[in-house]
């Protein structure tokens, strides 16, 4: 993994003394914009960095930002960030920061990655910078130190039980949370997307920039939003790709409850591909006949698991089956992975089992997502409140068997919200642009359609007849794309909101 080099010892500075006095106030007061800006951050210091498969122009330093932006004198907390600079001098016009999906996501090689396929001209005129968001290795990282079976992606997401039960959910949810408090530290009551935003806006400051520009994806788009909310006059051109629901009530449990009605917009597109002839992954002769295969899959899969050694779990039960729909819809491209598991649980088999990172980015990851989304917002704590939107979503979008509405680890979370979620408005300038496939499986058009509307005439909205996770320069189209491009590249957006063909 791509990082600076750091001295040991430098993660959480005080974290004992903090430790103490939020055990005595409490929830902190609120946080404004002008108090993170007080301190000037001092000027980052670029060296190469580590790892294979960079491109050798990138750079990496190290950011030290407060741990609670409430006592900006307090500890702090370090924050992994690269550049590629602009490629020509003469045309630079600032930087233009790549926010990662997630949460958990880092963008910290997207400088020689996905920024990369950028147009020259954006490559001319921008330094390409990325970061590992607070609590992500290389930064300075948290770990609830998880059994291994609650890695699993299909544990992960509140699947219920066969016959719809949530007790086992909420089991799982005072399990993870008691072990997320117990070793996730104070930083883990610090995570969260307004904080994100202003590590971003510490971030700008110390790359010396006025404004900045960023192009921010899934979640990403999220974090892009509160950061123009909170500091408006510091941004420059943001694009917000495959769009989050800002909902101020909900935030995070919209997203997760956005699934249900993502896999039922791009469901026909996969069964128009896997019954189409010549598909050597093909599992049905028509279309039609796709969706109530995969339900008997599913059905069976409750019924009768099959033993899958090396896979976490070690069968393939209904829900590594529906989990792998919801997967292997990102993107056509991963179609086959669920076609060829659908044939092998017809087969009474399984595939070789799917390989899985190391265990250490597994807890660091999914400690990261457990800090961010239930330090945004209050989560239901009792049972009942999920029991009957888990049965509603059930018998409205058998496909998803309920877990969009079902209780993550933020049941049983132990600490409430710091601060209320930000409420995007249309207060600020006009610099936003919007680009969402019509089939978007984990941020379906729906929710952007509130994110265009919160922002009002701030934004203007390219909407893609395509499928997939992930527009621009990635699932869209060209139609999209040149859209896309040409406002990075002039800061010239549509006149209004247009639908790309």
């Amino acid at each position: 993994m791509t990082q600076r080099k750091r001295s040991k010892g430098r993660s959480i500075r005080n974290a004992a003394i903090v430790g103490v006095s939020t055990a005595l106030l409490g929830v902190t007061a609120p946080v404004t914009a002008s108090a993170t800006s007080a301190a000037r951050p001092e000027p980052l210091t670029w060296s190469a960095c580590e790892g294979a498969g960079v491109d050798p122009r990138q750079e990496c330093a190290t950011l030290d930002v407060p741990m609670d932006y409430a006592d900006p004198a307090g500890p702090r907390i370090e924050m992994a960030v690269s550049r590629i600079p602009a490629e020509k001098p003469d045309a630079r016009r600032g930087a233009l920061l790549l926010i990662a999906g997630g949460p958990g996501g880092s963008s910290l090689n997207d400088p020689s990655g996905k920024g990369q396929k950028l147009p020259q001209e954006v490559r001319d005129a921008h330094d390409l910078i990325g970061f590992a968001p607070r609590g992500l290795a290389p930064s300075t990282p948290v770990d609830c130190g998880l059994e291994y079976a609650d890695l699993a992606t299909s544990r992960l997401r509140p699947w219920p039980a066969p016959d719809g039960s949530v007790d086992g959910n909420m089991a799982t949810a005072r399990r993870t949370a008691d072990a997320c408090a117990r070793n996730g530290g104070e930083l883990i009551r610090h995570l969260g997307t307004a904080n994100e935003a202003r590590d971003i806006d510490r971030l700008r400051a110390a790359l010396g920039e006025r404004r900045i520009s960023a192009w921010g994806v899934s979640y990403g788009t999220y974090v892009g939003s509160v950061y123009a909310q909170l500091f408006p006059h510091r941004t420059d051109r943001i694009v917000l790709d495959s769009v989050d629901d800002p909902d101020p009530a909900r935030v995070n449990r919209a997203w997760l409850a956005a699934h249900e009605q993502g896999v039922e917009d791009t469901f026909p597109h996969f069964a128009a591909w896997a019954s189409r002839p010549g598909n050597p992954d093909r599992v049905a002769a028509r279309a039609a006949d796709v969706r109530p295969l995969f339900l008997r899959l599913a059905a069976r899969l409750d019924r009768e698991p099959i033993p899958w050694p090396g896979a976490n779990p070690e069968e393939l039960n209904g829900n590594v089956l529906r989990q792998t729909m919801l997967d292997s819809f990102a993107a056509p491209s991963r179609y086959p992975t669920l076609a060829r598991l659908m044939r092998a649980a017809a087969e009474g088999t399984v595939p070789p089992p799917p390989q899985a990172p190391p265990e250490a980015v597994l807890q660091n990851v999914a400690a990261v997502g457990a800090g961010v989304l239930c330090n945004d917002v209050a989560w239901p704590r009792t049972a009942a409140a999920y029991e009957k939107d888990v049965a509603e979503s059930r018998a409205e979008y058998p496909l998803t068997a309920g877990m969009p509405r079902n209780a993550m680890l933020c049941a049983a979370w132990p600490y409430p919200p710091r601060e209320a979620p930000v409420r995007i408005t249309d207060r600020g300038p006009s610099n936003v642009l919007l680009v969402q496939n019509e089939r978007d499986v984990n941020t379906p058009l729906t929710g952007a359609l509130r994110m265009r509307e919160a922002l009002g005439r701030r934004a203007v909205m390219v909407t893609v007849n395509s499928t997939g996770h992930d527009s621009y320069l990635a699932n869209g189209n060209a139609c999209g794309d040149a859209t896309v491009s040409h406002f990075l590249a002039t800061g010239q957006r549509p006149d209004s909101d247009v639908r790309c063909r």
